[in-house]
C-alpha cells in the first residue's frame, strides 16, 4: 500500500509540474520541424494587451494574424494599433473575423470588411470557426453552415478576396468537415500536425501558449505551410487564394 501511495504521489507531482510547465510556456506538445516549416507567425488579439511589434519581429515573426472584430458590431479594442504598428515593423499582417453563430452571416462580413477598412494587409482575410466562446443558443448546425456561406461569399465579394477558414478540431467535426472543401484553411492543433481532413491547409496554430519577445504573457503560435519566397509571393498578391 505504502509503494501504491508513493507511486501515485509520485504521478501527481509529475502531472503538476507538466500542466506548470505548459502554463509557462516551457513546454509544448508541438514542436514543429524549422527545416520543413521555416517561416513562423503568431496571432493576437486585445488578450495580449500592448505589443512591441519592433521585437516581435526582431524575434523572428514574420507574419501575424490579428483579431478585428466579432460578430456584426464588436470590435477589437487593440486591433487598429496593431494593424498600423505590425506594418511599421514589417510583419505581414493578415485580419481575422471570430465567426458568431446567432448573427446572420452578411451583417457579419459587412461589419468584417468595414473594420479592416481599404487596407487589406497581406495576408487573405480568415473567418475564426470554433464553439468555445460562442453563443449557446444558435438554430442549428445547417443554419450555422448556411450564414458561414452565406459569410464567406460576402465577404469575398466585398473585399475581392478568397477568405481562409480557421478552426478548431470539433468546429471542422461537427461544422466544415465535407461542407467546405473549396476553401483554403487554417487549422488549430495543439497535439499534432493536421491531417488530411484539414486539406487543403496554408497556416496552421500550432501552440496557445508560446513565448515571444515583445509580448506579456502566452500568444498562439502559427506556421505557413510554404517557404518565404511563397509567402512573400502570397503578401504580394495582396493575399489573393485561388479558388
Amino acid at each position: 500500500m505504502r509503494r501504491i501511495l508513493a507511486a501515485a504521489a509520485v504521478l501527481v507531482a509529475l502531472v503538476g509540474v507538466t500542466l506548470w510547465l505548459y502554463a509557462r510556456g516551457t513546454l509544448r506538445l508541438n514542436y514543429p520541424s524549422l527545416a520543413r516549416y521555416p517561416v513562423r507567425g503568431i496571432d493576437v488579439s486585445h488578450h495580449q494587451g500592448p505589443i512591441d511589434w519592433a521585437a516581435v519581429r526582431a524575434a523572428g515573426v514574420t507574419f501575424a494574424f490579428i483579431k478585428s472584430s466579432e460578430g456584426k458590431d464588436h470590435v477589437d479594442s487593440e486591433f487598429h494599433r496593431n494593424w498600423s504598428a505590425a506594418r511599421e515593423a514589417g510583419v505581414s499582417r493578415g485580419a481575422y473575423h471570430f465567426f458568431t453563430f446567432c448573427s446572420p452571416g452578411a451583417a457579419q462580413a459587412g461589419h468584417f470588411a468595414a473594420t479592416v477598412g481599404a487596407e487589406l494587409g497581406e495576408l487573405p482575410l480568415v473567418a475564426d470557426v470554433e464553439f468555445v466562446g460562442n453563443c449557446k443558443s444558435f438554430p442549428s448546425i445547417a443554419q450555422i453552415r448556411s450564414e458561414l456561406r452565406v459569410f464567406l461569399t460576402e465577404l469575398e465579394r466585398l473585399s475581392g478576396r478568397r477568405p481562409l477558414l480557421y478552426f478548431t478540431s470539433e468546429a471542422q467535426t461537427r461544422i466544415l468537415a465535407g461542407h467546405f472543401d473549396e476553401w483554403a484553411t487554417f487549422p488549430r492543433d495543439v497535439y499534432c500536425e493536421p491531417g488530411d481532413d484539414a486539406a487543403p491547409w496554408l497556416f496552421w496554430q500550432f501552440a496557445d501558449n508560446g513565448i515571444v519577445p515583445g509580448i506579456s504573457g502566452r500568444v498562439d503560435l502559427d506556421l505557413f505551410r510554404g517557404t518565404r519566397d511563397e509567402l512573400h509571393a502570397l503578401a504580394q498578391a495582396r493575399g489573393s487564394l485561388a479558388p
